[in-house]
């Protein structure tokens, strides 16, 4: 299992620098995005207009062959707004002249690499067009089922929800994603290089080449699956989510999907730091991204700390234990 993290270290390393050359101080979210896409799930980007989350998600899409190996993998974007309606999304059948018979006409949401810009624009109605193909990778469309690519990745962005015509999200879509991570603005230093190379930064985006393949991807989901994690750590992930539902301060917990995805985080995210192992620091790495925005408080104040003394407590207790990998 050594050799196999060594060369799945190598391949992420790849799509990381790649990745780095259009997205600038950013090591930490390009992390946790290849995290996500690793574990099979799906990632929520949320932070103000402008700060490079759409360009992100074009990044990663161009850096990924697909099936004909010459081109990117199939990439969508959808742009959320306040009128659209479900089919949109999913598709619709259409009359066929020629054959005098109603055919589907796919929508969008059927290729490898979704982005779901400023999901929480559209209303409640359309966000859940997105719980089935999200959790199963299929559309059930009348009586027929249409199974989604094996390689099915979303990316959705949302504007805070404080600004002016955003729709929270239900608690069941915020289940289906696996992180929620904060985009930020880039420190000074950054910011003024990314002032000086901009024209350079573009044409970085528009000649990425493809520096890994769709079955390599697969192959690293695979791989990570054969990641080791210590039972006290997996201890450590349970006692974490009981603890989110018995909180003074939360009124509604985390989920056992929730326990679930935090595990496949780990091991995708132990792969990503070039490991066949997941460590204790890992869990205190990821955890907030993982559930926080699964969980729902009873008040602003005890937003966010809550967890975060959950976390820090459950840390502790594994920092005191020697683990043996």
């Amino acid at each position: 299992m050594e050799e196999q993290a060594f060369v799945s270290s190598d391949k992420i390393q790849l799509l990381s620098k790649q990745m780095g050359k259009v997205i600038r101080g950013k090591e930490s979210q390009i992390e946790m995005v290849i995290t996500c896409l690793l574990a099979g799930g799906h990632i929520l980007m949320e932070d103000n207009p402008g700060t490079g989350k759409t360009v992100l998600a074009r990044t990663l899409a161009q850096s990924i062959a697909g099936k004909k190996d010459t081109d990117a993998v199939n990439f969508k974007r959808v742009q959320f707004t306040p009128d659209l309606l479900p089919m949109d999304l999913i598709g619709t059948y259409i009359f066929d002249d020629k054959s005098s018979e109603f055919i589907f006409k796919k929508g969008p949401l059927f290729c490898n690499i979704l982005l779901a810009d400023e999901i929480n624009r559209a209303s409640p109605k359309v966000q859940s067009a997105l719980l089935e193909c999200m959790a199963e990778h299929q559309i059930t469309v009348g009586d027929t089922t249409h199974l989604l690519e094996q390689l099915f990745f979303t990316i959705a962005t949302q504007n805070p929800i404080e600004m002016e015509g955003t729709y929270p999200l239900p608690a069941a879509q915020l289940d289906r994603f696996f992180m929620k991570i904060y985009f930020g603005y880039v420190d000074e230093a950054t910011e003024l290089n990314i002032y000086k190379d901009y024209l350079n930064i573009a044409q970085n985006l528009e000649q990425l080449t493809q520096v890994l393949s769709m079955e390599d991807v697969l192959q690293l989901q695979s791989a990570t699956e054969q990641v080791f994690v210590h039972n006290e750590i997996i201890q450590a992930v349970s006692n974490i989510v009981r603890e989110t539902r018995i909180h003074s301060d939360i009124s509604l917990g985390a989920s056992t999907r929730s326990g679930i995805a935090f595990v496949k985080c780990l091991r995708s995210y132990a792969l990503v730091k070039g490991r066949d192992y997941v460590i204790e620091d890992d869990v205190k790495d990821i955890a907030f991204a993982v559930l926080d925005h699964r969980l729902v408080y009873k008040n602003k104040e005890g937003k966010s700390n809550a967890l975060k003394g959950i976390i820090q407590k459950e840390t502790e207790r594994l920092a005191k234990i020697k683990i043996a990998q």
